[in-house]
């Protein structure tokens, strides 16, 4: 499949299935039909790790495999499952492997599941120079790069960490293109905030009840990633009550907080989630990425989403206030809408979402 160098946009599942189809995207297992997601596939976990002394890139002519000497600790068979350390950093590779056209290029990027459990996790690429970029026409392997930064994990072959997006060429709307578009479905409740993007802020201030997000606790135990609604937020989470003031981050400390908006993504868009200018206060919103057509779309079972917000605390404590605005959401357009929406049909876990914790947790 080559898409006309006149179109740009992101592919959609169907397109993605004929990639699969036309082997520019094959694995070692048959792809499962469920890794095809409305506008991105997920990836899978090989059968190896590798511990690993440094995060690295490849770099321009070499491969990742030829670089494993530099910095391999030592190698671990995951076929039985193996925890993964707090602090540490593992590479493993995929299953899946690209023989990208040349007009199409690949963008990576956590699940947010991953995103949630504050697990750092990136595509690297032989010959790369970016973190969870693919440039056009690559041919080879894949590897996802992780780190658990708040708990420990046990992971096994199969699962489905990290997600990637095929798009051709550039579709990313313009300021201009973003005002209409919101005034034509309404991409956000409220007013809309856009400059690069449409901005979102934090909400520290429930509409019903007290709890306005949670604080990784420091010293908690293993999180089985193949166990779905098993854990009690206690062991893992502090719960944060809203007092009226702002949130005082603590250095190194991981949140889970909420948007004070609800968006939505009409089913000819895409979007994902970058990260605010650092120069706004000294923490990051770690942001899980992709945003699939149809997600807050009433269509598809919603009526708007707030986005979840994966925030660290660098070097000072910081006061997060009610309502600062901590990023924005970069809308790109379709090559075609998909065959199936966010949410319509399809295992959605954070459909109509408010606050929420990964799936691993027990709701309360």
């Amino acid at each position: 499949m080559t898409v006309a160098a006149a179109r740009a946009g992101v592919l959609p599942a169907q397109m993605i299935r004929r990639m699969i189809d036309d082997g520019q995207v094959s694995a070692e297992h048959p792809v499962d039909p469920g890794q095809v997601q409305p506008a991105s596939l997920d990836l899978r976990l090989g059968a190896v790790a590798w511990r690993m002394r440094a995060s690295f890139l490849a770099g321009r002519g070499r491969r990742v495999a030829d670089r494993l000497a530099e910095f391999e600790m030592h190698r671990m068979d995951i076929g039985a499952g193996v925890v993964l350390e707090k602090g540490c950093v593992y590479l493993v590779p995929l299953m899946e492997r690209l023989a990208l056209p040349a007009d199409v290029q690949a963008v990576a990027n956590a699940k947010s599941s991953t995103g949630r459990l504050d697990l750092l996790t990136r595509v690297i690429t032989d010959e790369g120079v970016e973190f969870d970029r693919v440039a056009p026409g690559y041919s080879g392997p894949l590897y996802a790069e992780i780190c658990p930064r708040s708990f420990s994990v046990l992971v096994r072959p199969g699962m489905r960490l990290n997600q990637i997006r095929f798009r051709c060429g550039q579709a990313v709307l313009t300021d201009a293109e973003l005002l209409d578009l919101h005034a034509r479905g309404g991409l956000v409740s409220g007013e809309a905030v856009i400059s690069e993007g449409l901005a979102f802020s934090v909400d520290l201030r429930p509409a019903s009840g007290d709890l306005l997000g949670y604080r990784a606790k420091p010293h908690s135990g293993v999180v089985d990633l193949d166990r779905i609604g098993h854990y009690d937020p206690a062991d893992f989470w502090e719960p944060l009550q809203a007092n009226g003031g702002p949130l005082i981050l603590d250095p190194g400390a991981f949140y889970i907080l909420v948007s004070r908006e609800a968006v939505h993504i009409p089913p000819d868009h895409a979007a994902e989630m970058a990260p605010y200018l650092a120069m706004v206060g000294e923490f990051r919103v770690h942001y899980a990425g992709f945003f699939d057509p149809g997600f807050g779309h009433a269509a598809a079972g919603g009526a708007g989403a707030r986005g979840v917000l994966e925030v660290r605390c660098h070097e000072a404590p910081f006061a997060l206030e009610h309502g600062q605005i901590v990023g924005r959401l970069v809308y790109e357009r379709m090559l075609e809408i998909p065959d199936t929406l966010y949410g319509a049909g399809i295992a959605s876990n954070y459909q109509g979402q408010g606050l929420k914790l990964s799936k691993h947790f027990r709701m309360r």
